[in-house]
Parts: C-alpha cells; structure tokens; sequence
C-alpha cells in the first residue's frame, strides 16, 4: 500500500503560511530523487524527480523491492542497510549509479532513519554532475561559436588562392605530358576537395537571426525516420516512445530535421550490423532554466528529446570534446556533424548533452516550447 505522508503543522504564529502544507508536496517539489523504503526495503514513497530518474511513474515503482531498481551489489543498498542497523543517518559521494533505466550517472547519496518508523528510511539521490553538463553546453557553444570565425577566415583566405592553384592547374594540364597529366589532375581533385570541406563550413559563419516558427517535433523526427529507414539505417530496429501532447517547439523546422538526421546518421553507424536498435523518445520535464547570451532573464527548456543507440558507446578520451570541430571516430569522418548539432542547438537557445557506456549511448537535446501553448 502507498505509503500516507503526515502534515508538517506550520507555526501558528507565521503569517505567510495560511494553510497545513502537506509534506508529500514538499517531496514532490524537491529536484532530488527520493525515495521511502520500509524495513523490507520495499519501496513505499517515490518523488517527481525519482520517477524522472528511473523513467517508471510512481505507482509501479511504489510496493517493489528496492533491489529492482538499484544495483544489487552496489554500494547503494550497502548504505540504506547501514542507515537502518545504526539508526543514524549517513551520506555518500561519488557513487556510480549503472542500470539500464539511469544509464551511468554520478551521485551524492544521502539516506536518513525515520524517527517515528523503525527500520524505515528516506534515500535522496542528487546527480553530481548536472550542473557540470550544463557548464559543458555553454562550452560547446563558444565552440560552434570559433567555427563561425574560421569559417569566415578560411572562405576568403583558402578558397581564393585554391581557384587560381587549380586554374594553374589545369593549363599545365594542357600541355604536359601524360605522366605529368596525372599530377596535375591530383592537384585539381585535391583543391577541389578542399573547396568541398571549406563549404561545409561556411554554414557555420550563417550568422543571420533564425526564423522561428511553431515546429511539431514528432513530424521532424517522423521524417527523418523515414529517410533512415530508406537510406543509411536501413537494417536498424526503430522504437519510438512519445509523448503525444506535447507542446510545438519554437525553432526551424528545417534546422532540426538536419540536427535529428545528424543523430540519428551517427547512431545507424555506431549500432552494430546484426541487433541493431535505434531509440527515440520525446517527453515533457519542466524545470530546467538556463541564461541565454542576447535574452533578458533565463529560458525555460521543458521539451526533451532523446536518440539512443545500442552501439558500443564512446571512447573515454574523446568525450570531453566530441562537440569540437574536427573531431570523429570515423575513418572518413570530417568532424563536422556534431559541431554543426551543437550549433544549431545554440542557436534555437537549447542544451544537447550526452551519456555513453559500454552498449549504450543516449544524446538528449533540451528544446523551448512556443510560449502560450500547452
């Protein structure tokens, strides 16, 4: 049975509470994930953020063991076993949090005795790390943002003096010899490939204010799943788990069909050949505010879109500066499709940010929604 959370009585004497508060509103509003267990260590409370946290709704997780939603031999039942014996509260830091719900997260664990139930405990679970994300967004921003200055820099300064290289070329080309034909075509194909690489980076140096419209996130993604399943992911398993009352975004339609068909690209390729499976989910989880360089006060980014692939995730060292142009684990890969994400996602004032771990890795992409719709 739910668990029935007594009232916190108010000072009478205050004059800025007018009722009883109740303390299961209290929980509910608290961005750490909490959980009540009784002395089976089945669950008997469960919070907004822990249904966030392991993406079940309270009702199935309250009346569950514990066990089945931690890691049994994690240090995560260790510290509510000893909470309970001792009767004393007790905090750790640091702790991995692995399940295929969570994904790999970084927590500070705090779990206290309730007085007035023997054998029953509090468990709040805080991520680490979500401030430090947050931080790392910002960071990815002044990258696409440098992109926009070489982009700039390198049309005017590579581009041109390519044109008379290869224009040389192809004179001497005239009039060499065979042998000599054949040099003189690679400096043509070369040069050419470099014109190709500097145009696709101009779309960075594209500093014109984006033309914003309300955009259905579940057309964008229903288009470029077609294009996938027709083209390159053609051999890739698709499942889709939305949230069918969603609010439009406010952004480009265009912009984020190219950002979902960067992601979902980059996943078809990193799902193995055989099993491959490709995840996209859309959900609504307000409370997220971040400030925007050029916008009065923070704005909200309540529209969630996650791609997740089964893929073998990626690599530890180049975590740090996988939104950095020129950055790929793909032999013929320019480096530029996530950088390009990145700024795209800049630019409609969103946040991207990304989990990997061995068979699993998760690109989550926080959006705004049209002000005024519900």
């Amino acid at each position: 049975m739910p668990m029935t959370i007594p009232f916190f009585r108010p000072d009478p004497t205050a004059k800025t509470i007018g009722s009883v508060l109740s303390a299961e509103a209290v929980l509910g509003a608290l961005p750490a994930a909490t959980l009540v267990v009784d002395e089976t260590q089945v669950i008997r409370y469960a919070n907004n953020a822990a249904e966030q946290l392991f993406q079940s709704s309270a009702p199935v997780l309250v009346g569950g063991p514990l066990a089945d939603i931690l890691p049994p031999t994690g240090p995560l039942l260790a510290l509510v076993e000893q909470a309970a014996a001792s009767d004393a509260p007790m905090s750790a830091y640091g702790v991995v949090l692995d399940t295929p719900k969570t994904g790999v997260r970084n927590m500070s664990v705090h779990v206290a005795p309730i007085a007035d139930t023997p054998g029953w405990v509090v468990i709040s679970l805080q991520e680490q790390t979500r401030a430090l994300k947050i931080g790392q967004q910002l960071e990815h921003r002044n990258s696409a943002r440098s992109m926009t200055a070489m982009a700039g820099m390198l049309a005017h300064e590579v581009k041109n003096p390519l044109s008379g290289i290869r224009g040389a070329a192809q004179l001497l080309g005239q009039s060499a010899a065979e042998e000599d034909r054949k040099l003189t075509q690679l400096i043509c194909d070369e040069a050419d490939r470099i014109v190709a690489l500097v145009n696709r980076m101009e779309v960075f140096s594209d500093d014109r204010p984006l033309e914003r419209t309300p955009v259905n996130i579940h057309a964008v993604l229903e288009r470029v799943r077609r294009v996938a399943e027709n083209g390159f992911a053609a051999s890739i398993k698709f499942i889709e788990r939305y949230d069918p009352s969603l609010p439009p975004v406010h952004g480009s339609h265009d912009q984020l069909v190219q950002v979902f068909l960067n992601l979902i690209k980059n996943a078809a390729e990193a799902a193995p050949s055989k099993g491959g499976e490709i995840i996209l989910s859309t959900s609504f989880q307000p409370g997220v505010r971040v400030a925007v360089s050029g916008a009065s006060g923070r704005i909200q980014l309540p529209l969630v879109v996650t791609v997740q692939d089964n893929g073998p995730g990626i690599p530890e060292d180049l975590r740090p500066y996988l939104f950095d142009p020129f950055v790929t684990t793909k032999p013929k890969g320019s480096g530029l499709g996530l950088a390009l994400v990145a700024k795209i996602i800049s630019d409609h004032g969103g946040i991207i940010e990304f989990e990997s771990s061995h068979a699993r890795t998760v690109f989550k992409i926080m959006l705004p929604i049209v002000l005024g719709e519900s």
